[in-house]
């Protein structure tokens, strides 16, 4: 069990936000105020458009792994570095959290069944997919919008969720391939009107 939160300097109490990190409500039984704000939030989140990504690694006996992930962003040029987060409770956070190793695989538009297959439950992800052998061996999705091979510079804990840190060595782009996007709970492609 995780100790509460502190509430931190300069959020006001009436806050949706604040509500969340309050210890009193971990206290409540029911949850239902504390579940309605985190729904809210998310919510809230889902206003912000963002692309779809599946991470991929190899576990430590060698069997690939992929998970689907929207939490991709830059960090940095120099050195090349982005990050993502991964569930603390993912069944997958401890191959990725030992691997020195992974890609993050930026799905195209006509992916999105990828993007449902990595984020299902299913035991063998990459069955029928066609990929090759990247950087350590980690496999790269074929058809994505861009690809950007990692080594494992950094994991910090974030709430609920692991932040990793990774340093691009190498990154490929398909300027043909309109990227996959998730906003409002549903996935989008970008539209060509101006």
């Amino acid at each position: 069990m995780r100790p509460p939160l502190d509430t931190p300097e300069g959020v006001e109490l009436g806050d949706p936000v604040a509500a969340l990190l309050r210890p009193e409500s971990a206290s409540d039984p029911s949850l239902t105020s504390r579940e309605m704000t985190c729904r809210a939030f998310r919510d809230a989140l889902g206003g912000f458009a963002t692309g779809v990504t599946v991470l991929t690694t190899l576990a430590p006996d060698g069997q690939p792994l992929g998970v689907t992930i929207s939490s991709f962003n830059s960090v940095s040029l120099r050195p090349p570095l982005i990050l993502w987060s991964l569930a603390c409770d993912s069944p997958r956070l401890e191959a990725f959290r030992r691997s020195r190793h992974y890609a993050v695989n930026v799905l195209a538009a006509d992916q999105e069944w990828i993007s449902d297959r990595f984020a299902s439950r299913d035991a063998d992800r990459f069955s029928g997919l066609h990929t090759i052998a990247g950087m350590g061996g980690v496999p790269l999705l074929q058809g994505c919008a861009a690809c950007f091979e990692c080594s494992s510079e950094a994991h910090y804990p974030g709430g609920d969720h692991i932040i990793f840190i990774g340093r691009v060595s190498r990154f490929s782009r398909n300027e043909l391939a309109e990227p996959l996007i998730f906003h409002g709970g549903r996935y989008r492609v970008l539209s060509n009107a101006s």
